[in-house]
């Protein structure tokens, strides 16, 4: 077979030459680890034996794919009691942020007034944790950081280079997944109670039945101005990043021999079609389809991969960038960054009237912000349109409905990430990672949730959703017009709250269950200097063994890592100076001030001190140090027995 040729084959075309093995023929044998032709002789035991390759194992929550919803799904699902299985398809986590693809993190990066909203939850302690351990900013080291923050969650297991490939259901009921482990010709058979598919194309959501959907909606279905006049299939495409370095010396380039030609003054390319930053990568190196995006995957791969190279050509040889003349490639990279395939249907298809209207949920459980941001779906093979459409961008953040986060048809399936159910025009805005973490914490907290009660997740949203949303608020994760009210907090119960010094708002924003400045509305407390303390009276005494404070990490400034290394404006890349780095916790015991707590080097904006019960009728929260502020300020103090 020709190589050309070769490439012209989709998956189904390519199964059909027995180039690749169906998931058909591997699902109709009773294991596809069968190794019964097996000829193997073992000198070191001294005789043949047959190698067992297939496990069986079971977990409360199977969580499909390791980026930042699978991470915050699956962390979350655990941190809450659950054990847990994270089955990830790459040698590494991250998906699309990862070393392989190094797409910048984003989130509610700035609304209309030009300031972020920043996500807080696991998905800013990830962060966090990667300013700590990866100051050098390296995308290979971003690969442990996140190992290490999965591998030390106790209730989870994680199994890397695995695939889920099939479903096994019982009616309504998703029982196993079949999953292949490239590196260990193992075949895992996992049950559970839930499922989770946060992969982005969710291969095993469709292999088990769940409803799903490709391409745009038409204007009419759900009254979306910026939607075509009818539906169509074209999905936004995969994106292909590379990197130059400045060698100090003239460094010349030839394209290799399946590059493509790109010369925009040829093909009329669009005036936004722009090279700033070429150096970090050029994010309109694109490529959709309006059919089936996942069986043209290798296809367009390949033309992403001879696109890249041909950008590159134009770069270094057009005479046009002569700032380009000591830059070379140092990495490029082979796996594109997906954007959107399956949609899966939910009790309700959130949409651009929902985003922009902003409408209010009652079973809101996560937010989002970035603006409408519709890619030309023909990518770099439009190059007359624009590479993005940017329709709109958010005056606030909008609200996410739990309804949208699980199946429709099948009952023990949840969701996190791209493959949501919303429509494509709200999949333009919803899909970027931080607001797709936000998802994968709300959907591993409800999974959790599931398991205790023993309910689906469809009954959990219509009895227990003040639960769910009050779990999230308690774990950092803020909610749109919607107030915590743990009526389990003490702190809402005492009779006095009041600070050694302030310097803005009040202490008694403390308890007002709204964890950040928003609205215009201040809900912090600030000292005047440190150190500081906050002390909180009881009428009568009470047994307090927890004191959970949120503390301050400037939210209006965003710290995922960059390429480009931004630490201006409403970029920072160290850990927030506002951080609260060193405090301790006071309890009066029959009259006495006796220290029951203390942290150093605090890492998190969520602080939780635990300690040995103790009846109290007062608690004092010293604030001794920040990462450089000399002023505390704190947004929320809770207190438990």
């Amino acid at each position: 077979m020709k190589r050309r040729s070769f490439f012209k084959l989709g998956a189904a075309s390519l199964a059909a030459t027995g180039l690749a093995p169906s998931i058909a023929q591997a699902s109709s044998n009773n294991s596809i680890a069968s190794r019964s032709k097996d000829k193997w002789l073992h000198l070191g035991k001294g005789k043949s034996m047959k190698p067992n390759r297939q496990q069986k194992k079971h977990a409360d929550v199977v969580v499909i794919g390791g980026g930042a919803a699978g991470i915050c799904a699956a962390v979350s699902a655990a941190r809450n009691g659950a054990s847990v299985i994270l089955v990830q398809d790459r040698p590494v986590l991250g998906g699309n942020a990862s070393s392989e693809m190094r797409v910048h993190l984003n989130g509610v990066n700035h609304l209309k007034n030009g300031l972020p909203e920043r996500e807080t939850g696991i998905i800013e302690e990830m962060l966090l944790h990667n300013r700590f351990e990866n100051p050098q900013e390296s995308f290979p080291v971003w690969d442990h950081v996140l190992y290490d923050f999965v591998i030390r969650e106790p209730n989870i297991e994680l199994l890397l280079n695995t695939q889920a490939i099939e479903a096994i259901t019982n009616g309504d009921t998703l029982e196993t997944a079949r999953c292949w482990q490239l590196t260990t010709e193992t075949e895992y058979l996992l049950s559970a109670k839930y499922f989770i598919d946060c992969s982005g194309d969710g291969l095993l959501a469709a292999s088990a039945g769940a409803e799903y959907r490709t391409g745009r909606e038409g204007k009419e279905e759900f009254n979306e101005q910026y939607a075509p006049d009818k539906p169509d299939g074209w999905q936004m495409g995969a994106s292909l990043l590379m990197s130059a370095k400045d060698m100090g010396k003239p460094m010349p380039y030839s394209p290799p021999s399946w590059a493509m030609e790109y010369d925009p003054e040829k093909n009329g390319a669009h005036q936004k079609r722009k090279f700033h930053a070429y150096h970090e990568g050029i994010w309109w190196i694109e490529v959709g389809s309006d059919d089936d995006i996942i069986a043209d995957a290798e296809i367009n791969r390949h033309k992403l991969m001879a696109y890249l190279h041909g950008v590159w050509h134009y770069i270094k040889n057009s005479g046009k960038f002569p700032e380009s003349e000591n830059l070379a490639l140092d990495w490029v990279g082979s796996l594109p960054s997906r954007r959107e395939s399956r949609r899966f249907i939910g009790d309700y298809i959130l949409s651009e009237p929902d985003m922009l209207g902003y409408k209010h949920f009652d079973d809101a459980v996560a937010f989002g912000g970035w603006s409408l941001d519709e890619h030309n779906p023909g990518g770099i093979e439009n190059p007359t349109e624009p590479p993005s459409y940017f329709h709109a961008h958010f005056e606030e953040i909008y609200q996410f409905p739990f309804r949208s986060l699980y199946s429709k048809n099948i009952a023990n399936l949840l969701f996190a990430g791209r493959n949501v159910s919303q429509t494509h025009i709200a999949l333009s805005s919803s899909r970027i990672m931080a607001t797709c973490a936000l998802q994968g914490q709300a959907v591993g907290t409800a999974a959790s949730l599931c398991c205790d009660k023993n309910v689906s997740p469809r009954e959990l949203a219509r009895h227990h959703i003040s639960q769910l949303q009050e779990s999230l608020l308690r774990a950092d994760v803020y909610i749109p017009k919607r107030p915590a009210n743990d009526d389990k907090d003490l702190a809402k119960q005492t009779l006095e709250l009041f600070a050694s010094s302030t310097s803005s708002g009040e202490a008694k924003h403390l308890i007002n269950g709204i964890s950040r400045d928003i609205d215009g509305n201040i809900n912090h407390w600030q000292s005047r200097q440190l150190p500081a303390n906050v002390q909180l009276e009881w009428q009568e005494p009470v047994t307090i063994s927890q004191v959970e404070i949120k503390c301050d990490t400037n939210l209006q400034r965003n710290i995922m890592m960059r390429k480009d290394s931004q630490n201006e404006g409403i970029y920072r890349n160290n850990v927030p100076e506002e951080m609260m780095k060193s405090l301790a916790v006071l309890a009066r015991i029959k009259g006495q001030w006796q220290t029951v707590a203390t942290l150093d080097n605090n890492r998190t904006r969520l602080i939780t001190l635990s300690f040995a019960p103790v009846l109290a009728t007062a608690i004092k929260i010293e604030l001794i140090q920040t990462y450089g502020k000399n002023q505390a300020r704190l947004y929320e103090v809770r207190a438990y027995a």
